[in-house]
């Protein structure tokens, strides 16, 4: 993909099937700077938006609604994608989860490949959760459920 595109491809559609982590990065209101912050609870709507979900004790949420301009890099089959977009507010605080979080849908407005010239993802990165394997999933499930619904 060497021009951006303004919509998801059918790959990447596929790939926010699964759980997948992310890195979004947004404007951080104090310093005004960018910050970077890997993410898991996110997916594709359809082709042109994500929604995803962040606790309200994240600098994030903040940031996001003050400057709603937003980069969401993802870690695609042999390259890796920058999504740039604009977030709003879907739902806050996000209902039926157990503590206080905000939902938001992120219109995507170009998709870029970012991989520097001549290189290629020789596998797609991998992490494990280190806490409570149950605790986890149930949460997820929450989360999950709790974004489809808003």
């Amino acid at each position: 993909m060497s021009e951006a595109v303004t919509q998801l491809t059918e790959s990447l559609l596929q790939q926010f099937k699964n759980e997948t982590f992310v890195l979004l990065s947004t404007v951080d209101v104090e310093s005004g700077g960018p910050t970077s912050t890997a993410i898991s609870w996110i997916y594709a709507e359809n082709a042109s938006t994500f929604r995803l979900a962040i606790d309200h004790r994240s600098r994030l949420v903040n940031n996001m609604i003050t400057n709603p301009l937003i980069t969401v890099t993802v870690f695609g089959e042999e390259t890796v994608y920058a999504v740039n977009g604009r977030a709003e507010v879907r739902q806050d605080p996000l209902q039926d989860v157990p503590f206080n979080m905000c939902c938001f849908d992120i219109t995507i407005e170009a998709v870029r490949n970012a991989l520097f010239y001549g290189a290629q993802l020789s596998s797609m990165p991998q992490y494990v959760k280190i806490y409570d394997q149950r605790a986890a999933e149930k949460l997820d499930e929450q989360v999950f459920a709790a974004m489809k619904k808003a």
